[in-house]
């Protein structure tokens, strides 16, 4: 798990543990999700990491899971995931957008991201 302190109060990264794309499907299937999909060799995972918590904390209408894409080999290449870092927006089960590519991502980018994504569902 990655943490860190934000305005006081400790916000933790939750890891998704190895799964496949059904049981993926049945844990999203109430609330909003945000899959942060990264790996500990990649150098653009690590750059976006610290600002992870920060990102976290200011979205908190999504429960935020960090996937290991390497422990998740077989779910991301059944969800398209080819480049990372990654993020996949879930709603109640259905995805509702994606950052999907192999590009270094700002933290910026990513808030732009998420912001975008207030026109696809109510929050």
């Amino acid at each position: 798990m990655y943490f860190t302190l934000v305005s006081e109060r400790m916000i933790t990264l939750k890891k998704l543990q190895k799964t496949n794309l059904n049981d993926l499907n049945q844990e999203l299937k109430n609330g909003k999700y945000m899959l942060f999909f990264t790996a500990d060799w990649c150098p653009d995972c690590r750059f976006i990491k610290p600002v992870m918590p920060a990102i976290e904390a200011e979205y908190s209408e999504y429960t935020f899971l960090m996937v290991d894409r390497d422990e998740n080999i077989d779910l991301a290449g059944e969800m398209g995931i080819m480049g990372i870092p990654s993020f996949v927006a879930y709603s109640d089960g259905e995805e509702i957008g994606r950052f999907n590519n192999g590009d270094r991502k700002t933290k910026a980018e990513v808030e732009n991201f998420i912001n975008s994504l207030s026109s696809t569902v109510a929050k």
